[in-house]
């Protein structure tokens, strides 16, 4: 038979009001190991838990419990007061372990708060109980040993962290695209959208942005391509930084726009505000879905109009993704220079047909979003990430041209190959002309 300590009795430590529930968890919690083969308790955890994490679990419950009839926030100092109420069985270092545990599944992120802590996770993904997943700047990798108790555990923190986001996830809006307070920046899908478990996609972000010679030392950024980038800065030329997901595209803006004159003032414009550039004066705007009547929505669009009467010495979208592309062209060929952005593309030359594409969504018709980027953007700086080693780094450096039907298209200026060497294109004498116009010298431009 299990032997159980005085602290399941209600009329002892427990106190005489805990009911049968507390007394439930107790046993769990205080229970004493019989001898091999001679177990009757419940059947092995069908997610494979260690007995320990079974405690834990169960500790769990019984802390939410305490804090909830005390109305305590849960903080590391009353956490650690109720799991010295209950009284488990537990050494001192391990207190110290339960208490770190249990706060994290109450009010931080459960089994991927070890994850987010670390300096080198860039992304956690989460697919179900026992499939977390981790990039650690080389590529996502299976996580192992973190793993939750069962497929409601997971959207239990969906739920806590979109709530901690201050939005919506229900089952009438099964996703939630969001920033923490900390700036980690959420997605979740809740069932039936997502087969068989509630997804969680998490993006970590730094406490602070990586700097130009941070990059380069990464092999984020050629070396011999940083001064360009930054002569780029300096003129002031209008620009679009695109690669595919997770190619480091907001990484490389936010360090380019720390490059900019404290003059200056920075307005920028996100679904999710991600970029947070090292500079005195930076206004940020953040879109806002509907509410549950489906009123209150603020579009990218809506904040870009807004954007321009708040007087931007440059104006940054932070991922041109729909209709808000005219406006942000218009805002480019109305006299606001050094503009800038990221975007979705395969390749540098892609990106005239990706905007043509975000263009008709806003009623633009083919010649007219051409002839308007033509006039308002000058560069596109592609991203690519090494297919073996994972490594993010800038491929190369278009210019803006037409062809003879009058339509945009992109002209290789510069090209880094991952070695490290660079190859000037078509486009070098139209960049290199850009910057001298602008007061960049030679020097500065050299790649």
């Amino acid at each position: 038979m299990v032997r159980l300590r005085r602290t399941c009795n209600g009329a002892t430590a427990g106190g005489r009001a805990e009911g049968a529930r507390e007394h439930r968890w107790l046993r769990s919690v205080t229970a004493v190991d019989e001898p091999p083969g001679r177990r009757t308790g419940p059947e092995p955890n069908p997610y494979g838990r260690t007995a320990r994490e079974e405690r834990t679990a169960a500790l769990v419950d019984a802390v939410r419990l305490r804090l909830a009839e005390s109305g305590a926030p849960p903080t590391a100092g009353s956490v650690a007061a109720v799991l010295r109420a209950t009284r488990p069985p537990l050494g001192g270092d391990e207190v110290l372990d339960t208490v770190r545990s249990l706060r994290a599944e109450l009010v931080g992120a459960g089994p991927l708060d070890r994850l987010l802590a670390a300096p080198d996770v860039t992304d956690v993904l989460v697919n179900g109980p026992n499939e977390v997943w981790v990039d650690r700047g080389g590529g996502l990798r299976r996580a192992v040993g973190v793993r939750f108790a069962d497929a409601e555990a997971v959207r239990r923190l969906a739920h806590r962290l979109a709530t901690a986001a201050g939005r919506r996830l229900d089952d009438a809006r099964p996703w939630v695209d969001a920033r923490l307070p900390d700036g980690t920046r959420l997605h979740a899908v809740l069932p039936p959208i997502a087969t068989g478990c509630t997804h969680i996609s998490l993006r970590v972000c730094r406490p602070r942005p990586f700097t130009l010679g941070e990059l380069v030392a990464g092999g984020a950024v050629p070396e011999a391509g940083a001064g360009l980038l930054a002569g780029i800065l300096r003129a002031r030329l209008s620009l679009l930084i695109s690669g595919g997901t997770g190619t480091g595209k907001t990484t490389l803006l936010s360090a380019l726009l720390g490059l900019a004159g404290p003059d200056e003032r920075i307005v920028v414009v996100e679904d999710s505000a991600e970029l947070r550039p090292a500079h005195p004066h930076v206004v940020r705007l953040q879109s806002r879905p509907p509410n549950q009547e489906g009123l209150g929505e603020l579009t990218l669009r809506d904040l870009v109009r807004q954007a321009l009467r708040m007087r931007p010495d440059r104006l940054v979208v932070g991922e041109v993704r729909g209709a808000e592309v005219s406006d942000l062209l218009a805002a480019l060929n109305t006299g606001h220079e050094g503009g800038c952005g990221t975007v979705h593309a395969n390749a540098a030359a892609d990106v005239p047909v990706r905007l043509e594409a975000l263009g008709s969504l806003a009623g633009l018709d083919r010649s007219a979003l051409h002839s308007q980027l033509r006039a308002a953007l000058d560069l596109v700086v592609h991203l690519v990430r090494e297919p073996v080693t994972g490594r993010r780094r800038v491929a190369e450096i278009h210019t803006l041209a037409g062809d003879r039907d009058g339509l945009a298209v992109t002209e290789p200026a510069v090209q880094f190959a991952a070695d490290g060497s660079t190859v000037r294109g078509a486009g070098w004498e139209r960049l290199s002309g850009l910057l001298a116009a602008r007061g960049v010298t030679a020097a500065d431009r050299a790649p």
